[in-house]
């Protein structure tokens, strides 16, 4: 998702009717606790598909050379091979006949069953006679021969030479040779080899059941940071072919190391650090919630928005990836999570409300009287505060009547007629939990809260249509509004305004202040509190409109449950600690370590 002013990537954590159950925490051996990602995968909420090759780099001072081997039941990294420490580019391949050359499709030098090249790591092979009991003892006898390399085949040491493309060619060069016999790999093996070259520094078959593990670095560096597709990484890679056909891709790394490559990218890398925290939290909470998520494809947790937006430590750009401030963020709110009743919470978070979140139960049906009372909707005060800051503080989108329809009937609604009226039903929160679409043929259709911004392609469900409203809504505490001055005048707001007492001193507003009336009644007043400017706030009830053209007025962007980040960043600046922000949006949740 592109970042928006301020660099806010704005969030629609996706969320089904059924809450997954927690995946099983895993903890190595040194007590952290590990998260698989995503990279590369036939997942449809990973953004790259399966690779032929999977190439990494390391070369920027984190670590050199790398490490080949799995990763046991405790996600501990179990060492089978190794390179030496000048080694700095790897490709992982699947054990078919693959070219090096310049791919056009992906714009870089790669391998390819398509590209022609005199560069071909083939599938064929001569597997050498004799037993190994170590890498060393393969290594020691792959070395004596020209191309010789270790291959790990179904739990044993080998030793190999060659890769060729057909058996012509391996039959001619195991005559030459004199000894061996002919192998390949079945369609679930990978060979490492050195980046630009056929070189084979390693080959795993482990079966369907096998996953290579490569771990960057043999000098024992306290960090590694390994590029991967354009991003650098923190931690382990691991490798697998689900199917038998091309390469899954998964980064696994520590907690708190994934929790560094959220936070920057779900919020403003430079934002105020109680936001931060807060949203390092909420981030915790929620891959520890979601564990096995996607375990049917091998890893934890997807790298998007589907769950949360992973981009590890960053790019070439400057600007990009973890900054000192959200990396403080996370280390000042290490193992902290919310809980409610002694369990992990279900935390969710978007962009902004437009003035208030929406209770679950309207949006996904969720018991939020019993399960779930901490994602009840909340009114927001505080978010108006960045009004300025943010592109979807108040957003419109107008439809003639037939381009509505058609917009519709996208979504296989009203096929064959047109839009008469539409019913909006609002939640006391004001929000839109409910479209009836009347039809010119006298049908109708209704739109539950979870797909109204789909099917009218709007950035939230806090609108009005063609300013229409329910009549009863009033600006909620912080919203703002104009302020009238002895009935001659009004202000915007009692931002940086003044009162002079009866004595003649002269103060700053205060931030409850009170009016006397001509009738000499004394009374909070009311029209919100400083610097918040406007929103709309209609009040629960059904509006019915109709008419050649639909506009909807409205504010915020995301599915409305939980926590708004423009209004996190607000509480942050008015003094909140992150702690706070989040025991604000999440009503009866308890901060604690995990």
């Amino acid at each position: 998702m592109r970042k928006r002013f301020m660099q806010l990537a704005a969030v629609v954590l996706a969320f089904c009717l059924t809450v997954p159950s927690a995946g099983a925490v895993t903890t190595n051996r040194n007590g952290d606790v590990m998260i698989r990602v995503g990279l590369a995968s036939t997942n449809a909420h990973v953004p790259t598909g399966e690779l032929e090759a999977a190439h990494l780099l390391n070369e920027d001072g984190y670590g050199s050379g790398y490490r080949f081997g799995y990763y046991d039941s405790g996600r501990n990294f179990v060492e089978l091979a190794r390179t030496d420490a000048s080694t700095t580019a790897v490709a992982v391949l699947k054990t078919e006949n693959l070219y090096y050359g310049r791919s056009a499709a992906l714009g870089k030098d790669t391998y390819s069953a398509s590209i022609s090249s005199n560069i071909l790591v083939g599938c064929w092979h001569i597997q050498l006679p004799g037993s190994f009991s170590s890498y060393e003892a393969a290594q020691a006898e792959a070395s004596r021969y020209n191309g010789g390399f270790v291959a790990w085949i179904n739990g044993q040491y080998q030793v190999r030479m060659g890769t060729y493309g057909n058996r012509t060619d391996t039959e001619a060069a195991l005559a030459a040779l004199g000894q061996g016999t002919i192998v390949g790999t079945s369609e679930y093996g990978m060979s490492v080899v050195e980046t630009g070259t056929s070189r084979v520094l390693f080959q795993y078959d482990n079966g369907s059941s096998g996953a290579l593990a490569i771990q960057p670095d043999v000098t024992g560096a306290g960090e590694t940071q390994t590029w991967f597709s354009g991003y650098k990484y923190r931690g382990g890679f691991q490798y697998f072919r689900r199917t038998g056909g091309n390469l899954s891709v998964v980064n696994t790394l520590e907690l708190e190391d994934y929790i560094n490559g959220v936070v920057c990218y779900e919020m403003g890398r430079e934002w105020p650090l109680e936001a931060l925290k807060a949203q390092a939290i909420c981030a915790r909470t929620y891959v520890l919630k979601n564990l096995g998520k996607h375990e049917s494809y091998g890893f934890d947790i997807c790298p998007s928005d589907s769950c949360q937006v992973y981009y590890g430590m960053g790019s070439l750009r400057p600007d990009y990836g973890p900054s000192t401030t959200s990396m403080r963020a996370v280390s000042e709110t290490a193992g902290m999570v919310a809980k409610y009743n002694g369990k992990l919470a279900e935390l969710f978070y978007v962009s902004s409300f437009g003035g208030a979140s929406e209770d679950a139960k309207y949006i996904w049906g969720s018991d939020t009287v019993n399960e779930y009372p901490y994602l009840r909707g909340v009114m927001d005060p505080y978010e108006a505060d960045l009004d300025s800051a943010n592109s979807y503080s108040s957003w419109t989108v107008t439809y003639t009547s037939a381009q509505l329809t058609q917009q519709l009937q996208k979504a296989g609604l009203g096929v064959g007629t047109s839009v008469s009226s539409l019913d909006l039903i609002y939640s006391q929160l004001g929000n839109v939990i409910q479209v009836v679409v009347h039809w010119a043929n006298g049908q109708s259709s209704t739109i539950s809260a979870s797909y109204i911004r789909g099917r009218f392609a709007v950035p939230s469900i806090r609108f009005t249509v063609n300013g229409a409203g329910t009549g009863g809504g009033t600006a909620a505490p912080g919203t703002g509004g104009d302020i009238s001055i002895n009935g001659s005048g009004t202000v915007d707001g009692l931002n940086g305004k003044y009162v002079i007492s009866g004595n003649g001193s002269v103060s700053q507003v205060g931030e409850t202040p009170y009016v006397i009336t001509g009738t000499g009644t004394v009374s909070a007043l009311t029209g919100g509190e400083t610097g918040d400017t406007p929103h709309p706030q209609p009040s629960s009830g059904t509006v019915t409109v109709s008419g050649g053209s639909y506009t909807f007025n409205g504010g915020g962007w995301g599915h409305q449950v939980g926590m708004s980040q423009y209004g996190a960043n607000a509480m942050a600046r008015r003094g909140f600690t992150g702690a706070e922000i989040v025991a604000f949006y999440f009503p009866g949740i308890q901060i604690a370590h995990y």
